[in-house]
């Protein structure tokens, strides 16, 4: 499973737009031999690249959306289809020239699968811009809170039962807990370089910390 950004005013977010641009300049170096570039967004929505569509509007790119759910595309630039991030085989090898995915590869669950799903960007194209947050930046991003990830499961259960956390509801039941706690596991540095051999790792850095891993081919 792996879940699409629902955020409406994504520009205003300082580090999508500094991760946009950098993945924009694997765009460049296709378009510096094709007259288009075929992007796939795995686990992207439309949102998103609406958002921010001030920094690519000008360059003849079409975007594939794979995503639980397809939605409704605004204009012909856009493909929304529905499928599985850790199984794609309706897409040959090398179909796109790139491939972007933010913030989706720790929603996918288990380690197998984000082998699985690593294993298939690889495949689908010869470039890619892979970003997730990273398990030791001290605030956890989808609960908002300082630690709560490196925290015993059972502090982590009760945490979650006590109050809203971040994007997240509070729990009324121990399976609702797991069920929240489940959503997202965090990768280090060395997992994404084990996921991504070929690819240069960058660290997105806050205040001296990683805040998040890219995987850039």
């Amino acid at each position: 499973m792996f879940l699409a950004t629902t955020e409406t005013a994504v520009y205003r977010n300082k580090f999508r737009r500094r991760r946009l641009a950098r993945f924009l300049a694997l765009v460049d170096d296709v378009l510096k031999t094709k007259r288009s570039c075929r992007i796939l967004d795995v686990g992207g929505g439309v949102a998103y690249w609406k958002g921010l569509e001030d920094l690519w509007s000008d360059r003849p790119v079409h975007i594939t959306l794979v995503n639980l759910k397809a939605e409704p595309v605004p204009d012909g630039r856009f493909t929304s289809l529905t499928g599985d991030a850790c199984n794609m085989p309706e897409f040959e090898d090398n179909a796109f020239d790139v491939i972007h995915s933010n913030s989706v590869l720790e929603h996918v669950g288990s380690y197998a699968n984000k082998r699985r799903m690593a294993e298939e960007i690889q495949r689908i194209a010869p470039r890619h811009f892979v970003q997730t947050p990273n398990f030791w930046f001290p605030i956890e991003p989808h609960f908002r809170t300082p630690a709560i990830h490196w925290l015993p499961e059972p502090l982590r259960v009760a945490a979650v039962m006590r109050k809203k956390l971040g994007f997240y509801d509070q729990a009324k039941t121990r399976d609702q807990a797991y069920e929240i706690l489940s959503d997202a596991s965090l990768l280090d540095f060395k997992d994404m370089q084990t996921l991504f051999p070929t690819s240069h790792i960058e660290r997105e850095r806050v205040f001296g910390f990683t805040k998040s891993l890219i995987a850039i081919r």
